[in-house]
């Protein structure tokens, strides 16, 4: 298997009839192929468990490193959102997106092909595990990488509807790569101001309002992305354990209440500019309105993030310690 992808010759699942929907034969890549990344989806290489079914990560035969999401066949998630990640990844293309390989539709498989991410997905490097903390300016420029791939989708008449970071992953230089696409919509007219659709989403990162109405708009990824915002700075979970209301509730309350500094990260402790950790709050509050006509679009979401970001460049502090 190679960076390049013959098509397929033995047979493919008739049932799926993506050849007649999805014109994207070139996507397509042998099972045989994948088989031989993984030794036969080995569970050494298993890297993860999805609601759609597990994760190895693989080794072409020049070297390349590739991730594989397998279907599980007892999975709730099936042919739609295996048929709309293909779709959107393959018009859709942008720094800040995950980049699709291909899939394999044969003897009955769901199989999804990316770029290997090194260093995982956000998440893990916030809360949960013993990797180092990231400074402020990092989480910065992670959040603009998102924030960008997130305006990209939204110019390009797609609505994530699953934003969470857990779904934002980050390459061997700590760049975000938005993933996961198996429940975004797009937009079938540009002036159409929203969907009409049955609530999918994640607990804690829905918005709320798309929840009650079950109206989605790109205001809907704003909300979600306004809790990774406040995750980031954080580094607490969007529902935790310990804590009664949900992290977006808890961020708004405290951010309205004049305390933002005593909820964020002890490790950014004394390493935030007063006005960079202000426009941030400010800006991830607007997100989490409560009605969507008052969040900001994602463009001037992005304007302000990369605003804070020069904010903290700006900040000149010995180090404590």
């Amino acid at each position: 298997m190679g960076t390049k992808y013959s098509k397929a010759t033995n047979s493919i699942n008739d049932t799926l009839n993506l050849s007649n929907r999805i014109p994207f034969e070139s996507f397509r890549v042998p099972l045989v192929d994948l088989e031989e990344a993984s030794n036969n989806f080995d569970d050494k290489f298993l890297i993860g468990v999805g609601i759609f079914g597990k994760v190895y990560r693989g080794v072409s035969r020049d070297g390349t490193k590739v991730v594989l999401k397998r279907r599980n066949r007892e999975s709730p998630q099936g042919i739609e959102e295996f048929q709309a990640e293909i779709e959107i990844l393959s018009f859709c293309s942008h720094p800040h997106l995950i980049s699709l390989i291909g899939y394999c539709d044969e003897r009955n498989e769901m199989i999804l092909i990316y770029d290997y991410m090194e260093n995982g997905n956000l998440s893990r490097h916030l809360y949960g595990s013993d990797l180092p903390s990231m400074s402020w300016e990092q989480r910065l420029e992670i959040c603009i990488g998102a924030a960008r791939g997130l305006h990209y989708l939204h110019n390009s008449a797609v609505i994530h509807r699953d934003v969470k970071s857990t779904n934002i992953l980050l390459d061997e230089n700590f760049v975000a790569k938005i993933t996961d696409f198996g429940i975004s919509k797009t937009m079938p007219e540009l002036d159409q101001t929203h969907l009409s659709t049955t609530v999918k989403g994640s607990i804690g990162n829905i918005d709320p309002e798309y929840f009650i109405r079950r109206q989605l708009t790109e205001k809907s990824d704003v909300y979600s992305f306004g809790v990774v915002l406040f995750e980031v700075l954080c580094a607490r979970p969007a529902i935790g354990r310990s804590h009664m209301i949900s992290l977006a509730e808890w961020a708004v309350e405290s951010q309205k209440m004049g305390q933002l500094e005593q909820i964020v990260d002890p490790n950014l402790a004394a390493r935030i500019k007063p006005e960079s950790l202000r426009m941030f709050g400010e800006t991830a509050v607007k997100c989490l309105a409560s009605s969507s006509e008052n969040r900001p679009s994602m463009g001037n979401v992005l304007w302000k993030l990369e605003y804070a970001l020069r904010l903290q460049e700006s900040f000149i502090q010995d180090d404590p310690e």
